[in-house]
């Protein structure tokens, strides 16, 4: 699945998208964040508070324990804010 970063999360992390693969085990987005985080130092700081962090799951907003199921793709952002 394709993984796109956006505003600060990119910026932590340093890629604005990347294919990944998790393992069968993780299925929520609360358990993508997590499995993310441990992929180094970048991401460590990306996903430091995922209360703070939004995902959207082929392009729908998904909350934390949204299956991820077989998506395309999953992107991540700070809360949005304006009008």
């Amino acid at each position: 699945m394709k993984a796109l970063y956006f505003a600060r999360v990119r910026e932590r992390i340093g890629l604005s998208e990347e294919e990944i693969a998790p393992p069968g085990e993780v299925v929520t987005v609360r358990q993508l964040i997590e499995w993310l985080s441990r992929r180094g130092d970048g991401y460590a700081a990306a996903f430091a508070n995922p209360a703070t962090i939004r995902a959207a799951v082929d392009k729908r907003h998904a909350a934390p324990d949204a299956p991820i199921g077989a998506a395309r793709e999953v992107a991540f952002f700070p809360p949005m804010t304006g009008g």
